[in-house]
């Protein structure tokens, strides 16, 4: 690890300022701490903000929630307000790592942590997304833990957050505040941004933004709510395909549909396309099937991750099913194989 300086701030204000000028925020640490030990990244100065009072609560915000940026995975996953409310997020948290990393890592930084491409965390292979311009080794290697919508051929890598793929199913924003004191609300959308020729960019975050707050609507009346991953272990390793899904059911129709996914996007992945398309329809087979077409008719594949298009389709189906209460299949066909 080289050396840095570091700096505790007592308030957004010195944050921000000390953001702006080229330090990096760290509050848990647990993403940030491991790519300088490799020195995939190496920032000169390291900026504090766990000490800035107001940022670790959990309130009311109108009819939904407001959620400090420092609020600990742990305590968020474990109060009572998201286990009943918003229960796919208490559920994304609890799959996505061990209960020693929730203890530190914070609301905020998960938001904002980095890829888990191999090509990304070994400084010998080239890497867009690490040193802009050097090229894509990914393009061409393994490609497993890759993603196969929203890629370019700047980048293949895929986001990493169980967190976030909940809060795009549940349609949540983000509170942000600039380095001159401005604020702004983003949804999730706004938030990341698609590799593009510049996979190193990869928020909408000015220099000196921070995120302060996500911001959770109320809980949508009568809708179930689910999320499911499928990995290669069981103990929090990261998602080939995940499922968030929030769906109303009115009168044996779909009323409300809202899924996202993980593992197979450059960024938490929806397609509002596949939302309409389910929305007002009777549930069934037929209806899931073209709604998983729809998903991946722009899926990008090779040799090595193209079994996420059938596993990725499994998935969509099974959380239908078990949102709508169509009866599983007796066939298997929902089964989702993880192939060595």
């Amino acid at each position: 690890m080289k050396p840095f300086d570091y700096q505790r701030a007592r308030d957004l204000e010195t944050a921000a300022e000390a953001a702006q000028a080229g330090g990096r925020i760290i509050a848990g640490g647990t993403n940030l701490l491991d790519l300088m030990k490799l020195q995939v990244m190496t920032p000169e100065r390291l900026v504090d903000i766990t000490r800035i009072p107001g940022l670790d609560r959990i309130e009311s915000d109108g009819p939904g929630l407001r959620i400090g940026a420092l609020v600990r995975n742990s305590d968020l996953s474990a109060d009572m307000r998201i286990r009943t409310g918003y229960p796919v997020l208490a559920r994304a948290l609890l799959a996505g790592a061990s209960g020693q990393i929730r203890n530190k890592a914070t609301t905020g930084g998960n938001l904002l942590q980095r890829t888990r491409c191999p090509y990304f965390y070994d400084p010998a292979m080239a890497c867009n997304k690490r040193e802009p311009g050097a090229g894509c080794a990914a393009i061409g290697g393994v490609s497993r833990m890759l993603a196969i919508l929203g890629t370019s051929e700047a980048c293949r890598a895929a986001h990493p957050s169980d967190m976030a793929v909940a809060l795009r199913a549940l349609e949540a924003e983000v509170e942000t505040r600039r380095a001159d004191g401005a604020t702004r609300r983003l949804g999730l959308d706004a938030l990341y941004r698609l590799p593009g020729e510049r996979p190193d960019l990869e928020t909408t975050l000015e220099p000196g933004e921070i995120i302060t707050a996500v911001l959770l609507p109320a809980p949508l009346p009568g809708a179930t709510q689910s999320y499911r991953k499928i990995r290669d272990r069981a103990s929090y390793a990261f998602a080939l395909v995940s499922v968030a899904a929030v769906v109303r059911m009115e009168d044996a129709r779909i009323a409300t549909a809202s899924l996202a996914f993980g593992g197979i996007g450059a960024r938490p992945w929806k397609d509002p396309e596949v939302d309409a398309m389910l929305s007002g329809q009777s549930p069934s087979a037929e209806l899931f099937v073209r709604a998983a077409d729809r998903l991946l008719a722009q899926a990008e594949t090779d040799e090595g991750n193209d079994f996420k298009r059938e596993m990725t389709r499994r998935a969509l189906i099974a959380v239908m099913r078990e949102a709508t209460g169509l009866a599983p299949a007796s066939t298997g066909t929902d089964k989702a194989e993880v192939p060595a």
